[in-house]
């Protein structure tokens, strides 16, 4: 697990917009069912915000974030999970052996730079979005960060 953690205001929140209270409550219930299997430590935490809704659990030795900025078809959910601090060692090496997991290994989501931490994100419009297809992003970020997290962390941690 990586030694800083990123605070709950990461991202940034955008307005919600008026939904209807079932499309809300649907939205809500899909990612903490997704959330109750997957978090190992029943760590699981929430912060709803009056811009969105931001959940954070632990998935094996990572921690991953949800935001839901919204509910309507033009909000966004995003998933994150940090897999190592920088500065790093060999950062141009790091940069190079990430862009070839971006290419080939990493499905809907993908490594990125999210202020001093590297990241697996993933980010999807809530647009004709299905349970399958948010558990399927929330499942693919968290498993991703947690198989590369301590070989990313051996390699380039700590420059």
């Amino acid at each position: 697990m990586t030694s800083a953690q990123p605070a709950l205001e990461t991202l940034p929140m955008f307005g919600m917009n008026e939904a209807s209270e079932s499309q809300v409550e649907n939205h809500i219930e899909i990612i903490e069912t997704v959330i109750s299997s997957l978090d190992q430590d029943q760590s699981a935490m929430v912060s709803h915000q009056e811009g969105g809704y931001l959940w954070k659990f632990t998935y094996g030795s990572v921690e991953v974030y949800v935001q839901l900025t919204g509910t309507n078809d033009e909000d966004v959910l995003t998933v994150w999970s940090p897999v190592l601090s920088l500065p790093a060692k060999d950062e141009t090496k790091l940069m190079r052996h990430i862009l070839e997991m971006n290419c080939g290994e990493t499905f809907e989501a993908c490594f990125g730079i999210l202020g001093d931490q590297v990241v697996v994100l993933a980010s999807r419009p809530l647009a004709d979005m299905t349970a399958g297809e948010t558990s399927r992003i929330m499942t693919i970020v968290a498993t991703i960060a947690d198989d590369n997290d301590e070989a990313l962390q051996a390699e380039y941690g700590a420059a």
